[in-house]
């Protein structure tokens, strides 16, 4: 079991610590309530940017290249994420580097320059990955789902941003950006490995002396709209179809939250999985399809995705919507339920065997909620699903009226996919 140590400073900066005895490593990650829910139109696109440029240089390490060096020289690995809802900066050293990680990272997040030649350069970098996700399908698919699903909201825009946005954001964009998001009251400091809580304690405290300044962010709240059919395809020469269909569900608070975990495992969780069943080893349609079950703060989607045969994409809908039919037809048979449930409590507890994952999932649970729950108290809230709460929430989301679907392939016609696309 995990031990979760929390403590919330004076500056109502909060600290997580969770001691792993099994691991010689320790992973530093800071989590900031800044993710791209937080953007207007006119900067979608800098949480992102800032990102980058917080590698870019500070004061004790003025360079990329001095930043890179510091982690490189004691066979550190360090990274970065943006999401719609938090950002991540995190380094994984030997527990004995521990001070240099919170070095690296005080310095990046609190002495970042923005200078112009850096900015300048990141522009390109930035165009070159957005580029990057424009030519992959199986990436682009999920920013076009998301902007069909949730509409003209901060969820539903790119993470990466626009061009134009990219090209025009301005140093003092990002300084107001960071003097307004990136506040005591919206970071959390996460720490799992070999480590002690008074070591972090004091590393924070030399590290992090962010002033009490900021309250905590509010995004703009997602309301969803009356029910209605989405359907959107986007012409692409490629030689596989790339396919997002799902329905809305709720936020990661609502009581029903492990019911639609476990929904998402049976339909597409590993290889056993209805849709991997069907989908790929019955008719050969896919090398990848999977289900998934996504909770924001307020809102929430239960999809499957999968790349499919561009010849027979009609019949791969179908398929897909065939197995969301099936399921609110008959309650689950208790081995599968069975399976389901294992399937996804066994992934979480490997998971837990890694220091970053560690961090990372407190973390950002804290972040978010202002709490963690625990490992244990998990995996008995999985359990405790009923193959009748399984079906009972299948019939509730799984309506036609409630269907989003969002495809990339060479489609100049797309009368065969709509003819597929009814529950």
């Amino acid at each position: 079991m995990i031990d979760i140590k929390k403590t919330t400073l004076s500056n109502k900066l909060r600290v997580l610590v969770m001691p792993m005895r099994s691991t010689e490593a320790v992973t530093v990650m800071i989590l900031v309530r800044a993710g791209s829910r937080y953007e207007t139109k006119s900067i979608n696109g800098i949480a992102h940017f800032l990102e980058h440029m917080f590698f870019k240089g500070g004061e004790r390490y003025p360079t990329p290249r001095s930043v890179a060096e510091a982690i490189d020289a004691i066979g550190g690995i360090f990274n970065a994420f943006t999401s719609d809802e938090y950002v991540g900066y995190f380094v994984k050293v030997e527990k004995d580097k521990i001070e240099i990680a919170f070095d690296v990272l005080s310095d990046m997040l609190l002495n970042a320059k923005f200078d112009a030649e850096g900015l300048e350069r990141e522009r390109g970098v930035i165009t070159e990955e957005y580029n990057m996700y424009i030519d992959t399908p199986q990436f682009k698919i999920w920013d076009i789902f998301e902007r069909l699903f949730f509409g003209d909201h901060p969820l539903g825009w790119s993470t990466i941003g626009l061009p134009e946005v990219i090209q025009k954001v301005k140093r003092q964009d990002f300084i107001n950006y960071r003097g307004r998001l990136y506040t005591p009251t919206n970071i959390v400091v996460s720490v799992a490995g070999n480590t002690t809580t008074a070591k972090v304690a004091s590393l924070v405290k030399k590290y992090l002396p962010y002033p009490k300044t900021g309250k905590k962010n509010q995004p703009l709240p997602y309301h969803a709209a009356d029910p209605k059919k989405k359907f959107q395809v986007v012409y692409k020469k490629t030689e596989q179809a790339h396919l997002v269909i799902g329905v809305p569900t709720f936020g990661a608070n609502h009581p029903d939250k492990y019911v639609g975990k476990v929904l998402a495992s049976v339909l597409g969780g590993g290889m056993s999985s209805r849709l991997f069943t069907s989908v790929r080893e019955r008719h050969g349609l896919a090398y990848y399809v999977s289900a998934n079950s996504a909770n924001y703060i307020d809102a929430g989607y239960l999809v499957a995705s999968a790349g499919v045969d561009v010849k027979r994409i009609d019949l791969a809908v179908k398929t897909i919507l065939d197995e969301f039919r099936e399921i609110t037809l008959a309650p689950i048979p208790a081995k599968e339920l069975a399976k389901a449930k294992e399937y996804l409590t066994g992934g979480l507890v490997l998971a837990m065997e890694d220091s970053d994952e560690v961090a990372c999932s407190f973390g950002i649970q804290e972040l978010l909620h202002d709490k963690t729950e625990t490992i244990d108290s998990v995996r008995k809230k999985i359990r405790r699903v009923t193959a009748a709460q399984v079906q009972k929430l299948a019939k509730q989301i799984f309506k036609d009226d409630r269907l989003c679907l969002t495809v990339i392939g060479p489609y100049r016609t797309t009368d065969k996919i709509k003819k597929a696309f009814k529950l």
